[in-house]
């Protein structure tokens, strides 16, 4: 179950913000900027940096999508306006209004190493988080403690990324803003992505597993398990998942039909080839040095 109607602390907490998110959300055909819009969304904007509210929560074991919360992101898009953001006339940016950077500060123990990096207003990023240039942060990202973010790597809209995960150079962890009730992409703690990774379509990487360099995942793409004989896929009621522990590199299948069976026609899939065990785990210690 990815979806969620029943309340977490989370949500009583900001059932006034909930409310009226919801209300005006569903009067959008209007096009309404009026100031009620504007205030719900800065008062939004204001919990997801502070990581109170969340795009989608870990609840007992299952990740479920707060569609509210999507939805507020939605609206800011719609009222702000473009505006000129630049720097000074050799780095010129243009965004909306209700998107500038988000403002960090020394005490918020976040190391951006200067370089041309870039994360967006109303995304949680946690204490000692690693940004290498250059980088990218989504709205409604939230990225937990003691994870580093390599060179040219992007965390997508509303992306759930758990503490001490490595994010290697030119990995991509998408982001699922729209559909409103899908669940973005799910990378949870001490999950270790490879250089060049893609990472789509509410993929959940479970706890400790290790994506190999160069391996893409969406949630439409089988997953072959090696190890336990099993084959993981999408279904209409649950969104693929990598177990915990797993270690995932590219790998092929043959097409089982004509005419690529005879052309001896191969296509791409992702392999489990093993689980974590004493020498993975030294390797990704040594990470651990870089932060």
């Amino acid at each position: 179950m990815t979806r969620s109607s029943l309340p977490t602390y989370r949500e009583e907490a900001f059932k006034e913000l909930r409310e009226g998110i919801e209300r005006v959300y569903d009067q959008m055909s209007e096009n309404r900027t009026d100031d009620e819009a504007l205030s719900l969304f800065i008062r939004l904007k204001d919990a997801l940096n502070r990581g109170q509210v969340r795009a989608a929560e870990k609840i007992e074991s299952r990740w479920v999508v707060h569609t509210w919360v999507k939805k507020g992101i939605l609206i800011g898009f719609r009222i702000g306006t473009l505006s000129d953001m630049s720097i000074n006339e050799r780095f010129v940016y243009f965004d909306k209004t209700t998107f500038p950077q988000k403002t960090l500060k020394i005490a918020d123990s976040v190391r951006i190493v200067p370089g041309g990096s870039s994360i967006r207003d109303g995304c949680y990023v946690g204490k000692g988080v690693t940004c290498m240039p250059p980088m990218y942060i989504n709205t409604g990202a939230y990225v937990d403690d003691h994870t580093m973010i390599d060179s040219h790597a992007l965390v997508g809209s509303c992306a759930q990324v758990g503490k001490s995960v490595h994010i290697s150079a030119a990995a991509q962890i998408g982001g699922v803003l729209e559909p409103i009730g899908s669940l973005p992409v799910i990378v949870e703690d001490r999950v270790m992505v490879g250089g060049n990774c893609g990472i789509y379509e509410g993929t959940i990487v479970r706890e400790g597993a290790i994506i190999g360099a160069g391996t893409i995942i969406t949630g439409s793409t089988p997953v072959y398990d090696l190890v336990r004989n099993q084959v993981y896929r999408r279904t209409p009621d649950s969104p693929l998942e990598i177990p915990s522990g797993a270690v995932v590199v590219p790998g092929s299948r043959p097409v089982q039909k004509e005419p690529g069976k005879s052309q001896g026609i191969s296509l791409y899939t992702p392999v489990i080839v093993k689980y974590r065990d004493e020498k993975t785990d030294g390797s990704v210690v040594l990470e651990d040095w870089l932060r």
